[in-house]
């Protein structure tokens, strides 16, 4: 026992069990009580604690509390560049602060077993349902699935990564001859820092991936040189570690949702003819995504989180409406959340309209509207049940808004809401069932999607009277716009004309009445005020208005059947989901429907805006929403996934064999797994004893109990010793020598046990450490070392974990440099499946 050690100086005639048993009223020293700053340095007068020797009667010597006065925190400053404690403190501090809650606790082996089938399964489902057209038989190691480049689609310049030597710049694909004997093959030429490579073509389509960033730039940092193929594989070990500790996260999101319960609803036979009032034959796709949904609802214990991924007007809506019907059948609450108000006003019509044959059922539009007294009379309707479906967008969010009895949440066009209202949505899914709508998820939710993490139903089969959009894509011009709304107003329809920013509206309305001075015009954009831009909507869903021109508050909502012509302008300046979505308010009907892209000289124009436009001009098809969220991920990265961007990660390896070594570490997740030990199990014998001196001793307020609480904190887990470690720095100051060691030695303990090692023993310059530890898990562990101080030394024979060291060392300099190394593997943990 580390009390022991610190006190074995002191007890001669009175034992730690003696001085535990002291009474309950001396001990009353509160850790977290912070006191004034001061320089004054430890009290001088005799310690309390000499008297043990000499006499039983300590406790009436301690009763007497030291004033405070005498407590006086010392001021000594705290070195966190080379203090190893706070380094320590700081790298934990910012993964504890960087999870959605505190450390989450280790699972029973059985249990992980379990849910580690649950995740592959789950993963294998994710692939083969949204990835199918990508699948390969010849990549059985990633499950099917490959992100590798054809040769033949390269352009000199693009750049390259190849799985064994690194990055380059592709050259050509020509004809070179072996041998004097042998027929002509074809290489792939590749660009590396020093100098040149060529591959057999039927070995690079094996190994190349192209090589893209998350961000502006497709340039890498720099070319790999074929000369040092050990920087090249530091890199893609950095991306290995990176990708492990994403695949653990993504897991425990996932067995956190699998660990919440709530009752299945109840197979309803009013829902099949709810289902009957549908005035539309479902399409296959539709009917796959009502049976996903109501098997969620009905036949599993675990809130429901599921995407629903369709092109506007394919249908998602009805899914939403059926699982509504579902769950309010059963006496719960419905809300359904959209980004604008007027989105938010076509569901709530919607709704009211399907839900018109049921008296029973109360709808709710909750905006900004309304007045004030009409939002307290919803509040309250809420709050009271009085309300079955509440429609709204993120004020519904608000901790104004308290439901009676939630049991759904339908989220439409979840990219399109903030950080906050986002991670208010994340809240939800650990008690209520989800289900998100969405055309093209933004690269989070499909990156989720894609992995399996999260239940995804594709709706890719358009209704059978839809018709492709005809895009056209094209620098701006006047002519051409004048054009393009003549033809549409020829033909009896209607034209949405959209930019960018509210400036420049005016500007455009000028010219178009100039052109049309007959047609009736109108503007709308978010500053508008509310009674204004509701009447504005209204005027052009029926048909008054010919032209509107907006901002994007039209990119989702707005289905109107007449207007058939889309008029974008300064596209460079949308993101290329937005450009799809905008794209998709038009071709609601059986006519063809035009999309007119404008933008300014391609010369102004970045690489990114440029890739945007091709993948706009490529995926011209119905039911191609998905593909586009997986070219914007492409061109702009995964987002931000947990709270940090994963571009740097990304960047060692580029996005493509990031993912395919993402795949393959998924499939050998259970291989991953530390087992941690009971922290009082664990042995340290390396004969490091310190004792406290008296003038320290003296100096604490409760030194009994301080020790204690360090015990106790210790064996808890190591954020519990990092708190109590510095509440102590800040009431008494950096401790001294012997109370560091002291410390090293529990935090030793601690994070041997975290790392499932049993023991700690030395034998002259030898090191070793007994553990349950694969070899797997000990080379994940050494290869991700930041530095080579410790992971060269070290090696694992069967159960022992051996470092040679170059000479013996002190008792204490040992404990440092175990203490050191630790705290280097125990950073490894985050990678790693803990249970």
């Amino acid at each position: 026992m580390a009390s022991l050690d610190a006190y074995s100086s002191y007890s001669s005639s009175a034992s730690i069990s003696g001085l535990r048993s002291l009474p309950n009223q001396l001990q009353t020293w509160n850790l977290f009580y912070l006191k004034c700053p001061s320089s004054r340095r430890y009290p001088s007068s005799p310690s309390p604690f000499s008297t043990l020797t000499s006499s039983l009667h300590v406790p009436a010597a301690l009763a007497a509390a030291p004033s405070p006065a005498r407590l006086r925190p010392r001021a000594d400053s705290i070195d966190l560049d080379n203090d190893p404690i706070s380094l320590l403190h700081l790298r934990i501090r910012r993964y504890h602060t960087s999870r959605d809650s505190s450390s989450r606790p280790a699972m029973d082996s059985k249990e992980a077993d379990k849910y580690i089938q649950l995740v592959k399964e789950q993963q294998q489902r994710g692939l083969q349902k949204l990835k199918g057209e990508r699948q390969s038989k010849s990549n059985s190691d990633a499950g099917g699935f490959s992100y590798k480049v054809d040769p033949y689609t390269l352009c000199p310049g693009d750049y390259v990564v190849h799985r064994k030597v690194g990055i380059g710049k592709f050259v050509a694909i020509k004809f070179d001859i072996p041998s004097p004997s042998s027929p002509p093959i074809e290489y792939v030429f590749i660009e590396y820092a020093d100098g040149m490579a060529k591959l057999p073509l039927h070995q690079a389509s094996r190994l190349l991936y192209r090589y893209n960033l998350p961000n502006e730039t497709k340039r890498p940092r720099a070319l790999s040189k074929l000369s040092d193929p050990g920087a090249w594989e530091k890199r893609k070990t950095k991306g290995k570690v990176a990708i492990q500790r994403m695949v653990v996260d993504l897991m425990e999101l996932y067995l956190h949702r699998l660990k919440q319960r709530r009752p299945p609803y109840p197979k309803n036979a009013a829902v099949a003819e709810f289902e009957a009032h549908f005035p539309y034959e479902p399409t296959p796709d539709q009917k796959l995504a009502f049976r996903d949904v109501e098997r969620d609802l009905t036949e599993r214990q675990t809130p429901m989180d599921r995407l629903i991924c369709g092109d506007v007007g394919f249908g998602k809506t009805e899914v939403a409406l059926r699982a509504i019907f579902c769950v309010i059948s059963a006496g719960k609450q419905a809300m359904v959340l959209a980004p604008t108000i007027v989105l938010a006003k076509q569901h709530y019509d919607v709704i009211s309209e399907r839900f018109s044959k049921y008296p029973d059922v109360k709808v709710g539009l909750l905006s900004r509207f309304q007045t004030r007294a009409e939002k307290e009379t919803y509040l309250q309707m809420i709050k009271h049940g009085d309300l079955d479906i509440i429609v709204g967008t993120h004020s519904l969010l608000g901790s104004r808004v308290v439901y009676n009895k939630l049991g759904l949440l339908v989220v439409d066009e979840e990219q399109r809401f903030g950080v906050k209202q986002k991670e208010r949505i994340a809240s939800f899914k650990t008690s209520v069932d989800v289900l998100t709508l969405s055309a093209t998820p933004i690269p989070r939710t499909l990156y989720l999607a894609l992995t399996g993490f999260r239940d995804a139903s594709l709706i890719s089969t358009p209704p059978p009277e839809r018709v492709p959009i005809k895009t056209h894509l094209s620098p701006y011009n006047k002519e051409k716009v004048a054009l393009a709304v003549k033809n549409e107003l020829d033909r009896g329809g209607q034209v949405f004309y959209v930019l960018p920013r509210i400036k420049g509206l005016e500007e455009v309305k000028d010219f178009l009445e100039h052109s049309f001075p007959d047609v009736e015009i109108a503007l709308a954009h978010g500053k508008q005020y509310s009674k204004q831009l509701e009447d504005t909507m209204e005027k052009f869903a029926l048909g008054e208005i010919k032209i509107l021109i907006c901002t994007n508050i039209v990119e989702s909502g707005l289905d109107i059947q007449n207007a058939n012509t889309i008029i974008i302008q300064d596209v460079q300046q949308f993101g290329l989901a937005q450009l799809y979505q905008l794209r998709g308010r038009v071709g609601r009907a059986d006519k063809e429907a035009h999309a007119y892209l404008f933008y300014p000289d391609k010369s102004f124009l970045t690489d990114q805006a440029l890739e945007r436009l091709q993948a706009m001009e490529e995926c011209r098809e119905l039911g191609q929403g998905f593909q586009i969220a997986e070219r914007d991920m492409g061109i702009r990265g995964f987002g931000t996934i947990f709270g940090e961007q994963q571009t740097g990660d990304v960047g060692n390896v580029g996005i493509d064999l990031f993912f395919e070594m993402l795949f393959e570490s998924l499939s050998k997740v259970e291989e991953h797994c530390v087992v941690s030990v009971p922290y009082n199990s664990v042995e340290i014998d390396l004969n490091v004893n310190p004792h406290l001196s008296s003038e320290y001793i003296n100096y604490l307020e409760n030194p009994i109990k301080i020790i204690g609480e360090a015990e106790k904190a210790a064996e808890k887990d190591i954020w519990s010793l990092v708190q109590f470690t510095e509440n102590l720095r800040r009431q008494y100051g950096k401790e001294p020598h012997t109370m560091e060691i002291l410390l090293k030695k529990l935090y030793v303990r601690r994070m041997a046990a975290d790392m499932g090692i049993m023991r700690i023993y030395a034998s002259g310059k030898m090191v070793g450490m007994k553990t349950n530890m694969s070899r797997r898990v000990f080379k994940l562990m050494t290869d991700s070392l930041s530095s080579n101080v410790h992971g060269n030394s070290l090696v694992i024979e069967g159960d022992i974990i051996k470092a040679e060291l170059l000479l013996e060392l002190p008792s204490e300099q040992l404990l440092n440099w175990v203490f050191q190394c630790l705290s280097e593997l125990h950073a490894c943990l985050p990678s790693l499946i803990k249970y």
